[in-house]
C-alpha cells in the first residue's frame, strides 16, 4: 500500500516577540490574567515585511533541509491559512514562486484552525491516489492583522507564525507501517456566530475583525477534540494507551488540559507551545510538532495525534506513524 510519511518539519516566526507585560501597555489587561485564562506568556507578530507567504515560505525550506529533498522534487503544495496574502491568487502559488519551483499543483485550503489537518487528509487522499509523489503541507497565519485591538478578550490570545512538513510517497507491505494512518474531518456551520470574522468580499467588501464567544467555543471544543480523536484511533485500530504523543492546536492551556483529561491521557503526553506562540491558527499544530521533533521528544516510529477545532465549527484529527 502507498502511505503517506512526514519526512522533515520545519517552522516560522516573525522576529518580534511580544509579552504579556508588552500586550498591558497596549490594551486593559495583565500578565497574570491572561495566563490564568489561556497559559499564554508570549506571542510573535508580523512586522510589514512580514506576510503569510513569507513565514510559510521559510517554514517550508527549513521542511525541505531536514527531509532532505529539494524544492524542486515537490509536486504538490496544499497551504491552510485564513489570513492570505491576497483574496487571489492562492498564497500557496506565491510559496511555489519564492521555491523557485517551476509547476506543480499548488492551492489553499480554508478551515480556520483546522485547516492544517484538512490540508494533510487532501495530500495524503491525492497522494495514495498515486497523483502526487512528493507534498509540502503548510499552516501559516499573520492573524494580527485581523485582530482588534480594543477587544481584549480575542487580542490576547492569538499570534502569528507558520509550520510546514514534507510528505511523500512510501510504499509499505506492513499494516503498521509509518505515515499517516487515519484522519477524521467534521464541520458543523450552525455555530457560525460563535467565533467568525465580520468581514469578507462578498459582503462587506472589507477584511474584517475575529469574533469569539470564548465560554461557548471552550465547551465545544473540549466535547468536539476528545470525540474526533477517538474515532480517528479507531479508525487506525489503536487505543489512547498506545499514543506516545498528542499535538494539538494551541487556542488555550485548558482546552488542551481538560481534553487529555476526557481522554484519560497524561499531560506529559501533550505537545503545548501555546505559551510561547499563542494560538495562531492553521499554523498552530504544524509549529508545535516542529517544535517537539526538533527538541527529540518526538522520533521515529512513535504514534503521534493530531487534533485541531476552529472556526466554522470544522475539527479534526490524525493519526501518524512517525
Amino acid at each position: 500500500m502507498i502511505r503517506s510519511v512526514i519526512t522533515g518539519t520545519g517552522s516560522a516566526l516573525p522576529a518580534r516577540r511580544v509579552s504579556n507585560a508588552e500586550l498591558a501597555e497596549m490594551v486593559d489587561t495583565s500578565d497574570e490574567w491572561i495566563v490564568e485564562r489561556t497559559g499564554i506568556r508570549f506571542r510573535h507578530l508580523a512586522g510589514p515585511d512580514e506576510t503569510t507567504a513569507t513565514l510559510a515560505t521559510d517554514a517550508a525550506k527549513a521542511a525541505l533541509a531536514a527531509a532532505g529533498v529539494r524544492a524542486q522534487d515537490i509536486d504538490l503544495i496544499v497551504l491552510a491559512t485564513a489570513t492570505p496574502d491576497q483574496t487571489f491568487p492562492a498564497t500557496a502559488t506565491k510559496v511555489q514562486a519564492a521555491l523557485g519551483i517551476d509547476d506543480c499543483t499548488a492551492f489553499d485550503v480554508a478551515a480556520v484552525c483546522s485547516g492544517f489537518l484538512y490540508a494533510v487528509q487532501v495530500a495524503d487522499s491525492m497522494i495514495r491516489a498515486s497523483a502526487h509523489r512528493k507534498a509540502l503541507v503548510i499552516g501559516a497565519e499573520t492573524f494580527s492583522r485581523i485582530l482588534d485591538w480594543e477587544d481584549r478578550t480575542t487580542c490576547v490570545l492569538f499570534g502569528d507564525g507558520a509550520g510546514a512538513i514534507v510528505l511523500e510517497a512510501q510504499e509499505s507491505a506492513e499494516a503498521g507501517g509509518r505515515g499517516i494512518l487515519a484522519t477524521r474531518l467534521h464541520a458543523d456551520g450552525r455555530h457560525n456566530e460563535l467565533l467568525y470574522v465580520d468581514g469578507g468580499p462578498s459582503t462587506t467588501g472589507t477584511v474584517g475583525k475575529v469574533r469569539m464567544k470564548g465560554r461557548e467555543v471552550f465547551r465545544h471544543a473540549v466535547v468536539n477534540l476528545a470525540t474526533v480523536m477517538g474515532e480517528s484511533l479507531a479508525a487506525a485500530g489503536l487505543t489512547a494507551d498506545e499514543v506516545d504523543w498528542v499535538v494539538p492546536h494551541q487556542a488555550n492551556a485548558r482546552i488542551l488540559d481538560a481534553t487529555a483529561r476526557k481522554l484519560g491521557l497524561p499531560a506529559e503526553k501533550v505537545v503545548m507551545t501555546v505559551d510561547h506562540h499563542a494560538n495562531t491558527s492553521a499554523a498552530s499544530v504544524p509549529l508545535a510538532l516542529d517544535a517537539a521533533v526538533r527538541d527529540g521528544r518526538i522520533v521515529e516510529g512513535q504514534i503521534v495525534v493530531l487534533e485541531a477545532m476552529g472556526g466554522g465549527f470544522t475539527w479534526g484529527a490524525s493519526v501518524v506513524r512517525f
